[in-house]
């Protein structure tokens, strides 16, 4: 899991990657927990790359097919992840970035470089062109990575 968290005129904001840890818990769940609290109270907006939609659906089936959720809880937890994005945009608390072609040209070379796969590559690049501050990640190697390119990033183990 990783969220990265810029200045948005003088709003925190956090790209969320993952954000499966809202809805199940993993480690850094609690961490997550209280970001999203940030959004909702008007303290940040969350960002997402368009492609971590996907990827959280995708680890949401993971757990079903890991059998750590049932067929019914993961209905359940993509119909409550597609309401809280349309929840979040009514109240402009949460920006979507669009996959640019600078944000996708930049990936390839964070790609090859770290011999990576392309989403996370990709949301490294979209860190950087939103202009973080800090990149939260539960991903060890991840996190070298961001700090390598210059993110102020926090491993959470």
């Amino acid at each position: 899991m990783l969220i990265a968290i810029h200045l948005l005129s003088k709003e925190r904001s956090f790209l969320a990657h993952k954000s499966v840890k809202r809805y199940v818990y993993e480690i850094g769940s609690e961490l997550i927990r209280s970001q999203y609290n940030e959004v909702y109270l008007g303290n940040v907006v969350l960002s997402f790359n368009v492609w971590n939609i996907g990827e959280v659906i995708g680890v949401f089936d993971r757990a079903h097919r890991q059998k750590r959720i049932t067929r019914e809880q993961l209905d359940e937890v993509i119909g409550r992840f597609s309401n809280e994005i349309t929840r979040l945009k009514k109240i402009s608390r949460i920006r979507i970035i669009a996959l640019s072609e600078s944000i996708l040209e930049s990936s390839w070379d964070v790609l090859i470089k770290h011999h990576i796969y392309v989403a996370d590559a990709l949301q490294i690049t979209s860190a950087i062109e939103i202009g973080c501050n800090e990149f939260y990640t539960g991903d060890e190697k991840l996190h070298k990575i961001a700090l390598s390119s210059g993110l102020n990033s926090i491993y959470l183990g």
